[in-house]
């Protein structure tokens, strides 16, 4: 099963600290949900544990995360991949952009592509999609406050 998710978030910070601050795993951590470890393995590779509810389905997911396409300060993509057991998998990845609005503000543009499969897959679209969209708003809203702080 497909998704698209598409947003943007007005950011408090100028372009260079929200591009300092997508590239930083601390961050990252803190702003995914359901995040209990994020490990950089290298400039553009790193490990993530995340644990996820979707529906009446709990499941940590293990998996990599990539980041291509880098153009500093302006956008990347960042694509991940998991397992998470029994669940399923789900795997995808974001094109990032960033555009200043003025000295101290950027707005941050995403639009995310995401599959899942597995028994996650089984519990219907709406409810995935729905789901999805609502982790999508939390991570970005939750990153602009820890950005723009």
């Amino acid at each position: 099963m497909a998704l698209v998710i598409e947003g943007e978030e007005r950011i408090a910070a100028p372009v260079k600290k929200v591009w300092e601050a997508l590239n930083d795993p601390e961050i990252l951590k803190e702003a995914i949900p359901g995040c209990q470890s994020l490990e950089k393995n290298s400039d553009t590779e790193m490990a993530a544990t995340v644990v996820l509810k979707i529906g009446p389905i709990k499941a940590t997911f293990n998996g990599e995360v990539t980041l291509k396409n880098l153009k500093p300060p302006h956008s990347y993509t960042i694509q991940g991949e998991g397992k998470g057991g029994i669940a399923g998998f789900a795997k995808g990845g974001a094109d990032v952009t960033l555009t200043e609005d003025g000295p101290d503000a950027t707005v941050l543009k995403y639009a995310a592509k995401a599959e899942v499969g597995g028994k996650i897959a089984q519990l219907g679209s709406r409810l995935i999609q729905s789901t999805s969209k609502k982790l999508a708003g939390q991570f970005f809203s939750t990153f602009g406050e820890k950005v723009g702080a």
